[in-house]
């Protein structure tokens, strides 16, 4: 493991999140109404992850598929400056770069989002040696990436075999179909990531401890984000629950649980302990509220580092 080139290989989408805020109210199908903020960013979870990951000081490399426009020019650009390897990533001369429009309404939004060329990724795509550049893989947003889904038991069972870790943040469904085989895919994943809603709609139950039940016997490490309520993880042996660490000023929440994932596996490989993952993750996601985008907070570590002391009375070893 020592030899690997990076610390984390990231498979995942790529777009441009366009940000719309100070909305007056939520548009209606017929009217028009009117935002008076407007911010062009980068999108996609797992770039959000990955730069704010590289942020914090990771070596991280990026694998998945754009197109030859503009919006995949200013992708590049962004992680490079991150520090990103972004050697891996594929263009599409097919397809156009993926996009999300957000429409940012305090703590919560509304997105809508055109896939592009992240759906034209495959598992034929990912290389062995892409695989064996890395210590740990980390997967985001395993709905929207459909020419993956298929071979998604076989992607992370492949990783382990050349002895990553591996972790998984299977955000929302569009089509809320949820059909994955998680019995099949989580004990080839080191670290479960889901959010509240999402870990209900894949086990089908009403409350977080209940799904955790339902998935823990074929799980490994579960970790629940659940907004200003804080996180719940089940480490294989216990559950332990931890405070939000709240932002009284809120500037948005988009990106939140792409930090607190940064955060968390910025512990993992690291080697801390679970319990100082997990206050890793909350205290990041803190973090990403205080900037706009998923991105906005995080321009240096020691501007991470600033923003906890000053704004939370917290310190980044």
């Amino acid at each position: 493991m020592s030899q690997r080139k990076n610390d984390v290989i990231v498979v995942g989408e790529l777009n441009i999140d366009l940000i719309l805020s100070d909305i007056a109210k939520f548009p209606e199908i017929g009217k028009e109404v009117l935002a008076n903020e407007m911010k062009q960013t980068l999108g996609s979870s797992s770039a959000i992850f990955a730069n704010n990951l590289s942020i914090l000081g990771t070596q991280v490399s990026y694998l998945g598929k754009v197109g030859t426009d503009g919006y995949a020019d200013q992708i590049f650009s962004v992680l490079q400056q991150a520090g990103v390897d972004v050697s891996n990533i594929l263009r599409s001369h097919k397809l156009y770069t993926g996009i999300t429009v957000a429409l940012n309404f305090g703590n919560n939004r509304a997105m809508v989002t055109y896939p592009g060329a992240m759906c034209d990724l495959t598992i034929n795509d990912i290389s062995d040696d892409a695989l064996k550049s890395s210590s740990h893989m980390h997967l985001s947003s395993l709905f929207l990436q459909t020419g993956l889904i298929p071979d998604i038991v076989e992607l992370f069972k492949r990783a382990k075999s050349f002895g990553l870790t591996t972790s998984l943040d299977p955000q929302w469904d569009p089509e809320e179909k949820w059909d994955i085989n998680l019995k099949a895919l989580l004990p080839f994943v080191d670290v479960f990531l889901p959010n509240e809603t999402e870990l209900k709609n894949l086990t089908g139950s009403e409350f977080i401890l209940d799904g955790i039940n339902v998935i823990k016997p074929f799980s490994n490490v579960i970790v629940v984000k659940n907004g200003t309520e804080g996180a719940i993880m089940w480490d294989g042996e216990k559950i332990i629950n931890h405070p939000a660490c709240l932002n009284e000023n809120v500037v948005d929440a988009i990106g939140a649980g792409d930090s607190f994932d940064a955060g968390f596996i910025n512990g993992f490989i690291n080697r801390k302990s679970l319990e100082k993952c997990l206050e890793l993750g909350i205290l990041m996601g803190a973090v990403n509220t205080t900037a706009a985008g998923g991105t906005g907070a995080f321009q240096s570590r020691d501007a991470v580092k600033k923003c906890l002391l000053e704004r939370f009375n917290k310190r980044l070893e």
